[in-house]
């Protein structure tokens, strides 16, 4: 397990309702030029990112990172795929993993942590509609019972 020491950038919160979340690691980005900037100044996008493992080398895809303002011609490409950067070792876990049905490499947040860019990503099962469903009557019902307690 990873633990979060930095400043959060960006969540993917809809990583906890569409999956079960039971491993997660931290991992380096590898970036180019001005997209270090776009970070710090908060202007990246989870939405609908993936990573994925190709030739033994982890992959964040689709995470979208806003040209820089004060950039010029040298901008980067907002959504281009981005190097992992992991230890061996958590490499093959994730490619043992994720070949079982059902599993996948879901990035969690964006954060800086000592002057660096990390994503903490996790090993996601998918939820099925119904596992849905549940944590939302579970959230509801913490909800209303913290509200009750609260009026007392």
């Amino acid at each position: 397990m990873a633990k979060n020491d930095g400043k959060v950038i960006a969540q993917n919160k809809k990583a906890n309702h569409d999956y079960f979340i039971e491993e997660t690691f931290e991992a380096g980005l590898v970036l180019q030029g001005t997209e270090i900037k776009s970070i710090r100044a908060g202007r990246v996008n989870l939405k609908d990112s993936f990573a994925t493992i190709r030739q033994g080398e982890a992959y964040i895809n689709n995470m979208h990172i806003s040209p820089y303002e004060q950039g010029n011609r040298f901008n980067h490409e907002p959504t281009r795929a981005r190097k992992l950067l992991l230890h061996r070792k958590q490499i093959d876990k994730l490619i043992g993993e994720s070949k079982q049905a059902g599993y996948s490499i879901v990035p969690l947040k964006v954060y800086i942590k000592n002057g660096f860019a990390k994503v903490l990503i996790g090993l996601g099962k998918g939820k099925k509609k119904y596992d849905k469903r549940e944590d939302l009557k579970q959230k509801q019902a913490k909800r209303d019972m913290d509200r009750a307690i609260k009026d007392r």
